[in-house]
């Protein structure tokens, strides 16, 4: 029978705060906040568009004139996904374990562009039929043949861990913001799910260590191009 089941994850907190963070800081062209790890909820990997998101870094930049952000984020990105499938008499056994790492940015709590953006992502299925392991056998009805239905046979097992953690950065973008103080958050989603049938699996996520640099720029939207047919 089928399950599902989300493990605990973790992910960046704010340690330190280097640029204007304050609402009486002077302008600035740029702010950097760095972390280390703190723990995230996970959300099931069939979450809506607006559920599951947490603040992971805050940090503040103050505008002299209108003009546009760059919010460059970078984090570590863990995944770790556990199948494990049992079969015996050819039966056919699946399992599956699902991880994934979402960030978006809000700047004075409206979505940059390109919205939300998947830092890592797996997806591990193993399934597998297998004869079974031999225990014994006995000839029940003492014939002097012993058949296939007279042996006693044990699930064969396989397991596959992948357990995995990367580097990964992502540049945010925001026109028009305007003059001020300006707060900008990073959000973090962790998706997991996990199916099985007579074996197990597991899946989670993690964010390990990370920073976030806010900038003023020139934001250039690239042109949409479309194919000619």
């Amino acid at each position: 029978m089928s399950t599902m089941r989300a493990l605990a994850v973790a992910a960046a907190v704010a340690v330190g705060l280097l640029g204007a963070s304050s609402a009486n800081a002077q302008s600035s062209k740029n702010a950097m906040q760095m972390g280390k790890v703190a723990v995230l909820q996970p959300s099931a990997l069939s979450a809506g568009p607006s559920e599951g998101w947490q603040t992971i870094f805050s940090t503040a930049l103050h505008t002299s004139n209108p003009g546009d952000l760059q919010v460059g984020v970078s984090l570590e990105a863990g995944l770790f996904t556990d199948t494990l499938v049992r079969s015996k008499s050819g039966t056919s056994d699946t399992s599956k374990a699902e991880a994934m790492i979402e960030i978006q940015v809000l700047v004075d709590g409206k979505p940059a562009d390109p919205g939300s953006v998947i830092f890592a992502r797996r997806s591990q299925t193993v399934m597998a039929k297998f004869g079974g392991i031999l225990q014994e056998c006995t000839d029940a009805d003492a014939n002097g043949t012993i058949y296939a239905d007279e042996c006693l046979f044990t699930d064969e097992e396989l397991q596959l861990i992948l357990d995995t953690m990367n580097a990964n950065s992502f540049f945010f973008g925001l026109a028009d913001v305007g003059q001020g103080e300006h707060q900008i958050s990073v959000q973090a989603r962790i998706r997991t799910n996990a199916t099985w049938q007579a074996g197990s699996a597991a899946a989670s996520a993690t964010i390990g260590k990370g920073s976030v640099v806010v900038e003023e720029v020139k934001y250039i939207k690239a042109l949409e191009v479309t194919p000619a047919l």
